[in-house]
């Protein structure tokens, strides 16, 4: 972890409320006893971006007269989701801490609501993506809210010249850098002949069916486009329709067209592969391009970030939002709502967004036409359409609409890719249906 302290100057009881944000002040006004405020956020992987984050606390404290005490917390090694186990487990940590997908509603009982929070932000910002609500919000109550730093659609990110080359498609024609999409006929039957011809020419699209979130976020959106569903709201087992079928079978023809090592890929492999030059398309956020531009910056004016191809019953794209929650045994909860509210004003997610080279998103629907996403490059304009500005597809989450305790399994076991890989080998449909649906029995007893 990076700690770094923010400001020594304590609350004392003039302290002024926040000019820019003007619902802070009875969240301050109720916590001058707390002198010192203590954050655990997301390590970012993009150079200084975790600076912008770190500015904008220190102008809060600085105007709070609140000292900060900041732990950037890496993901990896699963750091992150240990720390947050352990102070649920003992009680004592973080007065903010960051969250990923699911981890609000695992959670839930021990987190300080934050409706009131919302109700601004939603207010000023616009709403959030129906994923976020399923994420964030149980039994009407919000959890944490969404944090702008390290959220993230894993969308498609073409090579401008392969897809032209090889299936004659002009992906910067159909999504238009200033434009509003011109996709109607980017479905999935088009994607299927597309992925075909690229592995005919040498460069196939590089999807993994790996157990890892890139590759469990992809199928998860494929499933969603035919309505696919395993497990419903109710919590029913639903798994055996015509729809999860159908999706199953897209998936067998797919994969006859993808690398042969797909099923053992992790959440790196896509990003190589596309950095070595040989993939036409990956489902990534812009870290991968954002590689290449160090590494491969011929690869890297070459590509294009855009949406989904649609299915049946939409076009939807995953959307992995990490979430800012604060612990109930936390002393310090009204400070921490101010500052999380200063943290998302619009102008605060600008400067994050921009520090992280436009990678990160914030959920709310007035905060996707920031500059950064038009004129970002190589080349110019290659990220507009990421931040998904024109509602062009539905942002969806693996699993959903399963209560959170099974979709969480669901995910992080990567049934779905599990399912597609059996049946791609050779196991008879109905068979890899009664495997799953056995494994969705052993969630619900757990």
């Amino acid at each position: 972890m990076v700690s770094s302290k923010v400001s020594r100057r304590r609350f004392v009881a003039s302290t002024a409320a926040l000019s820019t944000v003007a619902i802070a002040a009875p969240f301050v006004r109720g916590a001058h006893a707390a002198g010192t405020l203590s954050v655990g956020f997301w390590d970012h992987w993009v150079p200084n971006a975790n600076g912008a984050t770190e500015k904008l606390i220190k102008e809060w404290g600085e105007k709070e007269k609140v000292e900060v005490k900041i732990d950037f917390i890496t993901s990896q090694g699963n750091k992150l989701l240990l720390t947050t186990a352990a102070e649920a487990q003992a009680k004592s940590g973080h007065d903010i801490l960051a969250m990923n997908t699911f981890l609000p509603a695992r959670y839930a009982e021990q987190l300080v609501p934050m409706n009131d929070v919302m109700d601004k932000l939603i207010a000023d910002n616009g709403k959030v993506n129906a994923t976020v609500e399923y994420l964030g919000k149980v039994d009407g109550k919000w959890l944490a809210i969404p944090a702008t730093v390290g959220s993230q659609i894993k969308g498609p990110c073409s090579r401008i010249d392969l897809l032209k080359k090889h299936a004659g498609l002009d992906i910067q024609a159909m999504y238009p850098a200033g434009e509003a999409p011109k996709a109607d006929n980017w479905n999935l039957d088009t994607f299927l002949k597309a992925a075909e011809a690229c592995h005919k020419g040498g460069n196939p699209f590089g999807i993994g069916l790996g157990t890892t979130s890139d590759n469990v976020d992809t199928i998860g959106a494929i499933f969603h486009a035919f309505g696919a569903v395993l497990v419903n709201a109710k919590g029913d087992i639903v798994i055996k329709n015509d729809q999860v079928r159908q999706a199953l079978d897209f998936y067998k023809k797919l994969m006859a067209f993808l690398p042969p090592d797909v099923a053992a890929w992790d959440d790196a492999s896509n990003n190589k592969f596309l950095v070595s030059g040989q993939a036409s398309m990956i489902m990534n956020p812009p870290s991968a391009w954002a590689v290449a531009k160090r590494d491969a910056p011929q690869v890297a004016e070459q590509c294009w970030t855009h949406g989904f191809p649609a299915g049946p019953k939409g076009r939807y794209a995953p959307f992995l939002p990490f979430f800012w929650g604060t612990w109930n045994f936390s002393k310090n909860q009204a400070a921490a709502k101010s500052l999380m509210l200063y943290l998302s004003q619009a102008s605060s997610a600008e400067k994050m967004v921009v520090a992280s080279g436009g990678y990160d998103l914030p959920s709310f629907e007035k905060l996707t036409t920031f500059k950064v996403w038009a004129e970002e490059g190589p080349p110019k304009g290659t990220l507009y359409h990421y931040p998904n500005p024109y509602n062009h597809q539905t942002l969806s989450v693996a699993a959903a609409p399963a209560p959170h305790k099974i979709a969480e399994q669901i995910y992080n076991q990567g049934i779905q890719t599990q399912m597609a890989v059996r049946y791609f080998k050779g196991e008879a449909l109905e068979k890899t249906l009664d495997w799953a649906s056995g494994e969705l029995e052993g969630f619900m007893r757990n």
